[in-house]
């Protein structure tokens, strides 16, 4: 109920009606230009009133169909088509956080580069998405106008009715319509004659209000999957684009994994080493060459600090090789999960179903993104419990980790779990995060179960 309540007022659903405002040009630029090309023809193929010979009226469709068709042509080989969605396209990058990869560009010129253009497959999926945006375009326009807009106007009715509807006694004032989601040309089905009337106006309103988050994100989701299908590059292109990003990923791990190695090996147990041998060198004077020792006290205490320290190094190595690989994966991920469920700071319960042992590396990225995501919930959430689910499905391995906590979880404010994106992606997975305020939190991670 809070998460309805709160809808309207979230970034993600200002951002959204952003986006549908700025891309009406997108929706509207195509149907536009063939309306007024077609309707053009049509006025010069009827000809002066005197002339009526002939079936003008179908040789308009007949020549508005042909440059309609000349008109898509010309935005497909000008490259007009791509420039416009690629606008859109960073639109949906900015506001939405849909980051599509640009097709490749298209290479040629002279002659060649016109066949290239006409067998661009960019180009004419750019086309398609023209066309189709116009009828999404209408719906986000409803969705903007009409629940944003016209919920807002209703919500104002009980301020204005008393300083506008004064009119002296026995004059007598037509009722006011009142627009709603199913009548929104304001005619008929809602009016309002008096000032009681106005909260019943103001109730539409706010129930207008709470819909329209849930609505326009409907709505945007149709438009981010025409993005997604038809604004990116083909399936070739766009699984040797993923590809290559995945192994950027997987170096830029690599080399961040070793800087970690490093640092902790220099700042902890390197330094505990060097004490260590320090602290030796030191008892050894004191003992002396031979005979009786001078300070024996002072040299215990050297040997024992030395002691020490050794444990706190091996302690430190033991950790920094936990974190390389977890000997509890020795045993298979279902144990591995089992101690990272016994230690969690919140009650977990577990269940696991993989018939067939994963990849250790597989096994490695879900162990980590299990421990993570737990450490993440035991310092954000505020969670009381958590459930942890580990099945194949299709051929993949599904971590599912959900807590009843308070939600708001995302990615771009540093908890982690961007850091756990690009690990999936490592190996060709994904990761999906549902966090609504209020609560639940659910994450999905989908991996491959060999690499």
């Amino acid at each position: 109920m809070s998460a309805v309540l709160r809808g309207p007022f979230t970034g993600r659903a200002r951002r959204e009606v952003l986006f549908c405002l700025f891309t009406v040009p997108f929706g509207v630029f195509v149907p536009l230009a063939g309306f007024f090309v077609t309707v053009r023809l049509a006025l010069l193929a009827s000809g002066p009133p005197w002339n009526s010979g002939g079936n003008p009226s179908g040789l308009a469709v007949a020549a508005g169909t042909g440059v309609a068709a000349l008109l898509a042509v010309l935005l497909v080989t000008t490259g007009a088509a791509r420039r416009l969605t690629g606008a859109c396209r960073g639109l949906a990058g900015r506001l939405l956080g849909e980051q599509v990869t640009a097709p490749p560009p298209l290479a040629g010129r002279g002659a060649r580069g016109l066949g290239a253009r006409l067998a661009d497959g960019p180009g004419w999926r750019a086309l398609a998405y023209l066309l189709l945006k116009f009828p999404v375009m209408l719906l986000e326009c409803y969705a903007v106008a009409v629940l944003w807009g016209a919920g807002l106007a209703n919500l104002t009715y009980p301020f204005w009715w008393q300083q506008f509807r004064n009119h002296p006694p026995g004059v007598h004032l037509s009722p006011v319509p009142v627009i709603t989601p199913f009548d929104w040309f304001g005619e008929g089905h809602f009016t309002v004659a008096t000032f009681p009337g106005t909260f019943a106006a103001f109730g539409a309103g706010a129930g207008m209000l709470l819909a329209a988050p849930w609505v326009t994100r409907a709505v945007v989701a149709a438009d981010r999957w025409l993005i997604r299908g038809l604004l990116g590059p083909g399936s070739v292109a766009r699984r040797l684009a993923d590809l290559e990003r995945a192994r950027a990923l997987a170096v830029e791990d690599a080399a961040a994994r070793l800087r970690r190695v490093e640092r902790d090996l220099h700042d902890g147990a390197q330094i505990r080493l060097a004490t260590l041998a320090m602290n030796l060198g030191m008892a050894k004077k004191k003992l002396g060459r031979s005979g009786a020792v001078p300070d024996a006290d002072a040299a215990r205490e050297l040997v024992d600090a030395a002691l020490q320290g050794a444990r706190d190094a091996l302690g430190e190595l033991r950790e920094l090789a936990r974190g390389i690989h977890p000997p509890v994966l020795d045993n298979g991920l279902p144990d591995a999960l089992a101690s990272l469920v016994a230690s969690s700071a919140i009650p977990a319960q577990l269940a696991c179903r993989l018939p067939a042992r994963p990849a250790p590396a597989i096994e490695a990225i879900t162990y980590f993104c299990a421990a993570e995501l737990l450490a993440n919930a035991a310092k954000h959430s505020g969670a009381s419990t958590i459930k942890i689910d580990a099945a194949e499905r299709a051929g993949l391995l599904v971590l599912t980790i959900t807590d009843d906590g308070c939600g708001g979880a995302d990615p771009a404010r540093g908890s982690g779990l961007a850091g756990l994106a690009q690990r999936a992606a490592v190996v060709d997975g994904h990761l999906d995060i549902t966090s609504p305020p209020g609560g639940p939190t659910q994450v999905t991670v989908e991996l491959p179960l060999h690499t």
